[in-house]
């Protein structure tokens, strides 16, 4: 698991790996040591040109491919991807940082996506519409919308590509993905499977370079039918906002800051578990990553004691260290934010129960952190952390509790944890969220729909749901003569 295995990414047009015409790469960062590993290519406007004509040519041929014939290539990429996971997890811990276990589970979890959105491809149905002129038939159709413009982030550079792909793909739509650059080489080995599944020259794409430069050229661009965004919520807003300009279809997974409830009857033992797992994942920096604990006063105090105990028992160190369990921040920029919560935190009143610093001075390390008693108006409970922070402070009704909840403008991911039926049902009809898991971590699987509401975007990147927003909608009258 050595860095020598780390290879430098560059563009994807037209099923061949190519150099930006302009021959600028930038420096990809092991987060681990804060030193450079490889360089990604960087595409200007000649190269995204290339690149759409591609997606356009990919798309006219992918299109016409029967469904059952578009799943088994799909199928032969899953395939792909599942025999070489334990290289590409390397790539992806060598870029991202996360634990080699994460990331192999990333790979794995992205494979598993690609089929089920294979299979669902083939049940993709138009309807006969009773006519009220027996010499007229009635038809609903289903088509692919066109070429996909994907934004990806750098928290999970396969399993966010690979939700907006498999749904894309399984549609008959091509997809030209913007990539993170700090991210890359895990996303070109996706689409490498792809390509050596053997999908048309053009049907998927890739590139990297000035994300504002690239976005605002794609989306306007008449080529691209279909936006889809994983990012931060002010970000998405403005690219939202483009698409509407063009009248583009969009869907947006945006930020959250999910509440965690902690009813007075709940499994103390099995929140701390699955909550604090939750929480830890990929060093907190999951879209979904629990953020507000809210804890009945009853409880307060014995679940903090054993979510402590559970931050202080994580290995932290290089994701391919054996035994790691929490790995380095992605980049620099997240150690910084992580000082600004915790003096923010400090200054508020809030406690520091254990964590609450960057550990060493190479790589972008930060301790696992537990605060506790804190102020409603501490930044931690107003601005999703984005890091390994966890932000505690009690109450004393269910209902004040949902409140909390529901008071931010976010509506990604909500947990909660009770034995009570009643409690759950309350909290399943009133907790403002696209997705709630109860008595349990965050357990999301292709077939269920996964985003948000409110300024947590919207549209769906799984199940059914997530076919629409690739799916033109016609309606045919034939009329006898």
């Amino acid at each position: 698991m050595s860095t020598s295995s780390y290879v430098d990414t560059r563009l994807l047009i037209n099923g061949e790996w190519c150099d930006a015409a302009s021959g600028k790469t930038l420096d990809v960062i092991n987060p681990a040591t804060g030193k450079p590993i490889g360089k990604v290519a960087h595409a200007g406007i000649a190269d995204l040109d290339r690149a759409l004509e591609a997606a356009q040519r990919g798309f006219q041929a992918w299109r016409k491919i029967p469904a059952n014939e578009r799943a088994a290539t799909m199928r032969k990429a899953a395939g792909l991807l599942r025999e070489r996971a334990p290289e590409i997890a390397r790539l992806l811990t060598l870029e991202q940082g996360k634990p080699f276990v994460e990331a192999r589970g990333e790979v794995l979890a992205g494979a598993d996506i690609i089929e089920w959105f294979a299979d669902e491809g083939r049940r993709v149905y138009g309807r006969i519409v009773p006519s009220r002129n027996l010499a007229a038939q009635q038809l609903v159709i289903k088509e692919p919308v066109g070429p996909v413009a994907a934004f990806t982030p750098w928290n999970f550079p396969i399993n966010q590509v690979v939700r907006k792909l498999g749904a894309a793909l399984a549609t008959g739509c091509s997809f030209l993905a913007k990539a993170p650059e700090e991210t890359p080489a895990s996303p070109a080995a996706l689409l490498q499977a792809f390509v050596d599944a053997g999908v048309p020259p053009g049907t998927v794409g890739l590139v990297f370079g000035n994300p504002a430069e690239i976005s605002s050229y794609l989306i306007a661009h008449p080529i691209i039918r279909k936006v889809t965004f994983t990012g931060s919520t002010p970000v998405g807003k403005q690219l939202a906002a483009l698409a509407g300009q063009h009248m583009k279809r969009a869907t947006m997974e945006l930020g959250g800051h999910a509440p965690v409830i902690v009813a007075d009857d709940a499994d103390l033992a099995l929140a701390v578990k699955a909550a604090g797992g939750a929480k830890f994942r990929n060093a907190g920096q999951v879209c979904i990553s629990p953020t507000r604990f809210l804890v009945h006063n009853s409880i307060k105090a014995e679940f903090a004691q054993a979510l402590v105990k559970h931050a202080e028992g994580l290995k932290l160190g290089d994701g391919l260290a054996e035994g790691t369990t929490l790995g380095p921040l992605a980049n620099a920029r997240r150690l910084t934010a992580m000082a600004q919560v915790l003096d923010d935190a400090r200054s508020k009143g809030a406690t520091v129960a254990t964590g609450g610093e960057r550990v060493g001075s190479a790589g972008n390390f930060f301790a696992p952190t537990v605060l506790t008693d804190v102020p409603l108006n501490a930044d931690v409970f107003n601005n999703e952390p984005f890091g390994p922070v966890a932000a505690i402070r009690g109450f004393d009704t269910l209902e004040e509790a949902i409140a909390e909840a529901n008071r931010l403008p976010f509506g990604l991911a909500g947990y909660a944890f009770t034995r009570s039926i009643k409690n759950a049902h309350l909290l399943s009809q009133q907790v403002e969220v696209g997705m709630l898991w109860i008595n349990q971590p965050a357990a999301p699987s292709p077939e269920m729909p996964f985003g948000g509401i409110k300024d947590s975007g919207y549209g769906s990147e799984g199940g059914p749901e997530a076919m629409e927003a690739y799916l033109n909608t016609k309606a045919v009258s034939i009329m006898a003569v």
